[in-house]
């Protein structure tokens, strides 16, 4: 992408200049006093989520240069980033201070999830929050591998509101008006959605039995498509079945993702082929958008 489009020594320059393999003295200090952070996951078959996890300054601890931790509190049981990375290790958080720097850190790596009792006896200086909804269930903690800068330029600034006109914050509530209530309207279409069926898969989080793929079929024996290509049909012997977090085998599968491969980077090809290096706007001042109009 950055040949075709043209960044590749500005990039080049960025990696050389920002990317870090831990967090620097700023940056540490930086994230201790973060109340907030945006945080990025997927499961073995690259299908992500991403939320948001937030708490009093100094929740994510920095515990050397190349290690912080968060506290994941109690939520709606559905666990669905935890789940990810009990299969798939690799994460992504965005931290953004809206309020004083206007500026954000990216930092990248391998995740583990620590029991809350296994963490407090390796990390004795852990304190103890005394509001009960923000007390650790468990921990994440991060092996950095890359941390960089956020620019500035499209960051809002924010005012913080003044505790005695926001309200006291519902923390671990279950109440469910208190926690948003119905505000999409969400349950108001439940009838006109399939019903959700928990299936056998393990690992089940947010997707539930809705989703459904070559290796959480094979779960069950039977024969998965994709489109109208059967992917695997070789049920998975109960006695042999892989362990928590593993991934099973299924017959054909990798063809099947060569496949799936060749077909994403034609489609990639035809995009590229139709996209020109973004010029300054008072070079082309009739510049619209990445694609010609004329081809959309």
């Amino acid at each position: 992408m950055q040949q075709r489009l043209g960044t590749t020594e500005r990039a080049d320059r960025f990696y050389g200049d920002q990317v870090l393999d831990h967090l620097n003295a700023r940056m540490q200090e930086f994230v201790a006093r973060q109340e907030m952070f945006f945080l990025a996951t997927a499961d073995r078959h690259g299908e992500c989520d991403s939320t948001f996890r937030a708490g009093p300054p100094g929740f994510v601890r920095v515990l050397d240069a190349r290690t912080l931790a968060y506290p994941e509190y109690r939520g709606n049981g559905v666990m669905a980033s935890v789940g990810n990375i009990s299969e798939n290790p690799r994460l992504g958080i965005l931290m953004i201070d809206f309020t004083r720097d206007r500026i954000g850190l990216h930092v990248n790596g391998r995740a583990r999830v620590v029991m809350d009792e296994e963490m407090r006896a390796n990390h004795a200086g852990l304190p103890v929050d005394p509001i009960p909804g923000r007390r650790a269930q468990l921990w994440v903690t991060v092996e950095v591998e890359e941390a960089y800068i956020h620019c500035a330029k499209h960051i809002p600034h924010l005012q913080k509101v003044p505790a005695q006109q926001r309200g006291a914050r519902a923390w671990g509530t279950d109440d469910f008006k208190r926690k948003g209530g119905d505000f999409f309207g969400a349950a108001a279409e439940a009838g006109e959605r399939l019903p959700f069926q928990r299936t056998e898969r393990k690992n089940e989080h947010l997707r539930g039995g809705l989703h459904e793929d070559a290796d959480e079929v094979a779960y069950r024996g039977v024969t998965a498509t994709y489109g109208s290509e059967p992917v695997g049909s070789t049920p998975l012997d109960p006695r042999v079945a892989p362990a928590y977090g593993a991934e099973p085998r299924v017959s054909g599968r990798e063809d099947f993702v060569e496949e799936l491969n060749a077909e994403f980077l034609d489609r990639v090809e035809r995009v590229l082929a139709r996209a020109q290096p973004r010029r300054p706007a008072e070079d082309e001042p009739e510049f619209r958008g990445w694609f010609d109009r004329r081809d959309v």
